[in-house]
């Protein structure tokens, strides 16, 4: 599988990153310029408020809606957090990590958060789900730091492995490394890009992520709620972190700072892939250079087409999205009505995935496969849906098909769901539905022809039209423009653009400047 990241960056778009697999849009992101509540920024929040009845907390973090934090997203050393946040800043803890410091028991799993928090308390807070409609930031406590080998967890002492990594001699070899070069008091996860990595790559992403802490630690001293204390990376650099691998061929990107920082931190992660990053200098959009802006034209929106010429029809709640499978014009001439219903479900199914990591669509989604008779079937189907969403890095539960054909699955949702507008405004009526009548349409032209040449006394004047009226002007033996010659004593340059609607046209002079009218 061939893999490749289009970064394309407008000042008024912010970065928008393009992932590919074998040509084929696979992911979407959007990172905006002042996007500044992203999954994995940690805040020194203020409790404003205690819910007992939720057993939760809404806290300060400076967004425009007071963040949630959940009882059960405290952590079980939420303890231990409120006490280094109070001994640092009252300037009596001087170390950067936690050696010195005494860890406070785990709270109780079902206790009350009152018992825990109280109003006005300072509390770094992590943001775990962005602001999503009409809801504010989802927070956690149970710090952690991600690196592209492993995630550093304060307050911990394990060290927990990735369940994709399956040989008991590799997991063993992987924990042996990690527990003895991590420092006391910090748990560790060993994510699966770790397969295979000596202990060189893994204490240098350690010693990274433990210096990105003691960052934390200094900023914690001075700083002040409601603020950004660490930050994620960019949207493009997490990608990278997460993704990349010897798979990805090129990384293309449009703008020179970003080229650099990608460049450097592909450097810094995987020297052997640097040359793959390359600075896109042409000057048609990158992303209609590599087919982008086209594939998310035909992929976004209420009505997807497949290749056999079924379709997808998708609706959208705030909480629940619907997908019904459509076999539209498919003909079964060689397979029977069963097995053609299978390969549309297949072929459905396989769409819906890339969806589902397209859109970033999160909650409960609910599949309205074509009806199959056969359990076989079902289960084929169930299984292929299973694989095809095994790349998706976001959690995720599939449940069989209920006897009515309907799957549901439930997808982890961190951020705003990826939406693009597929409809465009009508450049002829401008959404109203109604044009001027095509009747006058010449009578417009002419009189702005003799405003322009009579008085402007403009020279080298040419006219744009659609090829419909290109044609008609040149038509005949005594033309339209054979007409003009004679009555302004100039000849009109008439060209024919394809993209303009029927009635639209434009006057360019001689250096082919557009003139205002």
């Amino acid at each position: 599988m061939v893999k490749e990241l289009i970064i394309d960056s407008t000042p008024e778009n912010g970065v928008t990153i393009a992932l590919l697999q074998d040509k084929q849009l696979v992911e979407l992101n959007k990172e905006q310029v002042d996007n500044h509540f992203a999954v994995g920024d940690i805040y020194l929040g203020r409790i404003k408020k205690i819910m007992p009845g939720l057993n939760a907390a809404f806290v300060d973090v400076g967004y425009d809606k007071d963040a949630f934090l959940h009882y059960l997203d405290l952590g079980p050393q939420v303890q231990s957090l409120l006490k280094l946040t109070r001994v640092v800043k009252n300037g009596s803890y001087q170390e950067n990590l936690l050696n010195s410091l005494k860890l406070e028991k785990d709270i109780d799993k079902a206790g009350k958060i009152s018992e825990v928090l109280s109003r006005n308390v300072l509390l770094p807070v992590q943001i775990a789900k962005e602001p999503i409609s009409t809801k504010g930031p989802r927070l956690s406590s149970d710090l952690s730091i991600a690196g592209r080998f492993v995630v550093l967890v304060p307050f911990s002492s394990s060290v927990s492995i990735s369940k994709k990594i399956k040989g008991g001699a590799e997991r063993t070899r992987l924990k042996k490394i990690v527990e003895s070069i991590k420092p006391a008091n910090f748990g560790v996860i060993i994510r699966t890009v770790s397969e295979g990595k000596g202990v060189e790559e893994l204490q240098k992403d350690l010693l990274d992520l433990i210096s990105k802490w003691e960052l934390f630690t200094k900023r914690l001293k001075k700083a002040e709620p409601p603020q950004k204390v660490l930050g994620e990376m960019d949207r493009a650099s997490t990608i990278l972190r997460d993704l990349l691998t010897d798979e990805f061929t090129h990384i293309y990107v449009n703008d020179p700072v970003i080229y650099e920082e990608t460049k450097s931190y592909v450097q810094e992660i995987s020297p052997e892939l640097e040359k793959i990053v390359k600075l896109y200098k042409h000057k048609e959009p990158i992303f209609d250079h590599f087919g982008v802006e086209k594939q998310i034209k035909a992929a976004f929106g209420k009505t997807v087409n497949l290749q056999g010429g079924a379709y997808l029809v998708i609706e959208h709640t705030e909480a629940l999205h619907v997908v019904d499978v459509n076999s539209g014009n498919r003909i079964a001439s060689k397979e029977n009505q069963e097995d053609n219903a299978l390969l549309v479900n297949k072929e459905a199914a396989r769409e819906i995935a890339r969806q589902l990591r397209l859109r970033d669509m999160g909650g409960i989604v609910v599949i309205d496969f074509i009806d199959m008779h056969k359990p076989q079937n079902r289960k084929e189907l169930y299984t292929y849906l299973k694989e095809c969403m095994g790349e998706d890095r976001a959690r995720h539960t599939i449940l069989p098909p209920s006897k009515f054909g309907l799957v549901q699955i439930t997808r982890q949702r961190v951020r705003p769901e990826m939406s693009v507008v597929t409809n465009e405004k009508c450049p002829a009526c401008d959404g109203t539905g109604e044009i001027r009548s095509s009747i006058v349409l010449l009578d417009d032209i002419e009189n702005n022809l003799s405003f322009i040449l009579e008085e402007q006394n403009e020279k080298g004047v040419s006219l744009c039209v659609h090829p419909y009226i290109d044609a008609y002007i040149k038509s005949g033996l005594i033309s339209k423009r054979i007409k003009w010659f004679f009555k302004y004593g100039k000849w009109i340059k008439v060209k024919p653009v394809q993209s303009y609607y029927l009635t639209e046209f434009h006057f360019f002079n001689s250096k082919d400047e557009e003139i205002k009218l």
